[in-house]
């Protein structure tokens, strides 16, 4: 058995894999971020040991502990840099954790778990070389050679949302400190902010009767016919099939998958990212390859986590 923890901002989420991928159970607690560090790695070990309790399994049957924790790392030596959303600074998660759990642990980011996690039981099973974007408040992603998480030398590979895309003339600010990344147009604040753009600059659309525009309201928007609504998709979509078919020069998957909350509005957004992709991508590097949502939504940081000791 392998357990998998998503580590975030308000909750912990454990669950328990068997050696194909297979969740058998889960567990979520809160995270208790207030009280420190050494609180929350605690909590984490309280958590494992509970799901494994209850389970029909033994602490001994289980190999490994993986987490996936939003933030900058040292992935080898799991050791958190930097994770804002925990306010986390200088810590050694994988030593603690070994400490208190006697296990060997294995650490990465939230999206290249998330994307594993698509890879070894999700909508890439039976793939070997994958790319996975996660668009939701930004764009993660996580790349899968050889079915096994590329990391690059220092673990910013798969950073997708920051390839810079956008022209220059309509860049605008990254929260990354650079200007017109992908996720500045493709993620959920960037179709956001493109909508309340267009309804300041008055334009006749049915957004400007939102009161709190969502990207859901856009997508909704884009549904009923609304052109601005479908102007702001196809232009988020356009830059997602065009830096897929930047990655498919470079790495050449057999697939590409989407998750996230943006990625539930469906057909309307996948046939335009297929589209644009088509359009952009080299011919010979698109043979074969498809464009497909992911299948294990909230789990698969999770599956993902406990797979690192068998994948990463």
């Amino acid at each position: 058995m392998y357990l998998g923890v998503d580590l975030g901002g308000t909750a912990i989420k454990v669950g328990l894999c068997d050696v194909e991928g297979n969740l058998l159970s889960t567990y979520e607690g809160p995270t208790g971020t207030e009280h420190g560090s050494d609180v929350v790695l605690e909590n984490i070990a309280q958590y494992a040991r509970k799901i494994v309790s209850e389970s029909a399994y033994t602490w001994e049957q289980v190999a490994g502990v993986g987490a996936g924790i939003a933030g900058f790392m040292d992935i080898p030596e799991g050791f958190i840099k930097l994770s804002p959303n925990l306010g986390w600074r200088n810590v050694p998660v994988k030593r603690i954790l070994e400490e208190k759990l006697g296990k060997p642990v294995k650490i990465d980011n939230d999206a290249n778990v998330a994307a594993l996690g698509e890879a070894w039981a999700g909508a890439g099973k039976g793939y070997n070389n994958l790319v996975c974007y996660t668009l939701g408040t930004g764009v993660g992603g996580g790349i899968i050679v050889g079915g096994r998480i590329y990391q690059g030398f220092n673990g910013m590979a798969g950073e997708l949302g920051h390839i810079p895309l956008v022209p220059d003339l309509e860049a605008v600010d990254c929260g990354c400190g650079k200007k017109g990344c992908l996720e500045t147009v493709s993620s959920a604040t960037g179709i956001i902010r493109m909508a309340k753009e267009a309804v300041e600059r008055g334009e006749h659309t049915s957004l400007a009767l939102v009161e709190s525009i969502m990207a859901k309201d856009v997508f909704d928007a884009a549904k009923t016919g609304d052109e601005t609504a479908i102007r702001i998709i196809n232009r988020a979509a356009l830059y997602l099939g065009k830096s897929m078919a930047i990655v498919s020069v470079i790495v050449n998957p057999q697939r590409f998958i989407v998750g996230g909350g943006v990625s539930k509005a469906g057909d309307i957004l996948f046939e335009a990212i297929r589209k644009y992709y088509r359009e952009c991508a080299q011919e010979t590097s698109q043979e074969g390859v498809d464009i497909v949502p992911a299948i294990l939504g909230n789990d698969a940081g999770i599956v993902g986590a406990a797979g690192l000791n068998l994948r990463s």
